[in-house]
């Protein structure tokens, strides 16, 4: 069985720059996924997919591979997870690398940890019927009492029939953690759909997941990052041997 990680690293950030080798606490970001990846033991083949030279070279001495280079067609700010992920799989391909798993780590990931990269394998290996796996929370506060601007500026509920409902009577909502998806190869080569019953969750503490897209949120995932190793929930990730 072989089972590879796919980490998808462009060099075009908008929002921040070269974000995904920006330093973070010591170390180029995408080291951390890298790291953790290897460490967990689960994959034969660390993959980061990348259009930039720089980008590949970091991944390289962090113990990542870079056997092929991402077009820039899918290197732009429209390219799709799923269409960077079939790429890699028909590259790897192409090398007579043809795994029955792949789990796509996002470059940007600095909470992520093995144990919850290796239940989302067991959750997938345990269901023949599923595609995918991925990170999901809940939300902090319920999403059907959600707030609107309106065009004069007042307030209203976006979902009025919950005004007066209590909210330990709400569902809970969940969302996309965004630290990584298990996938069955042929599912990604497919295209099946991620956000369907065909996926199982892999619930993550709401501590452990931060987006990082804007400087704020870089400077929020620091100080999480540091309160989490300040309490011993984050392990040094050394590749195993």
């Amino acid at each position: 069985m072989t089972r590879v990680a796919i980490i998808p690293a462009r060099g075009g950030s908008k929002r921040i720059a070269r974000k995904n080798i920006k330093p973070f606490h010591g170390l180029p970001i995408v080291a951390y996924s890298i790291r953790t990846a290897l460490a967990t033991g689960l994959f034969e083949r660390v993959i980061v997919t990348t259009d930039d030279e720089e980008i590949a070279r970091i991944a390289r001495e962090h113990g990542g591979e870079t056997p092929f280079i991402r077009p820039q067609s899918l290197s732009d700010d429209y390219a799709g997870t799923m269409e960077v992920v079939q790429h890699a799989l028909a590259e790897l391909g192409k090398l007579g690398v043809t795994p029955e798993f792949a789990c796509c780590i996002y470059a940007t990931a600095p909470f992520l940890q093995a144990r919850y990269l290796r239940e989302g394998l067991q959750l997938l290996e345990a269901q023949a019927g599923k595609s995918f796996s991925f990170s999901v929370t809940t939300f902090d506060f319920p999403v059907q009492r959600a707030l609107l601007v309106t065009a004069d500026g007042a307030l209203d509920a976006m979902y009025p029939e919950y005004r007066l409902v209590r909210s330990q009577d709400l569902d809970t909502a969940w969302h996309d953690a965004g630290q990584f998806y298990w996938g069955r190869a042929d599912a990604w080569r497919r295209g099946d759909t991620l956000f369907s019953p065909a996926s199982l969750p892999v619930a993550l503490p709401r501590h452990l997941v931060q987006d990082i897209d804007t400087i704020e949120d870089w400077q929020r995932a620091q100080w999480i990052y540091a309160a989490l190793k300040a309490a011993g929930e984050i392990a040094e990730t050394t590749p195993s041997s």
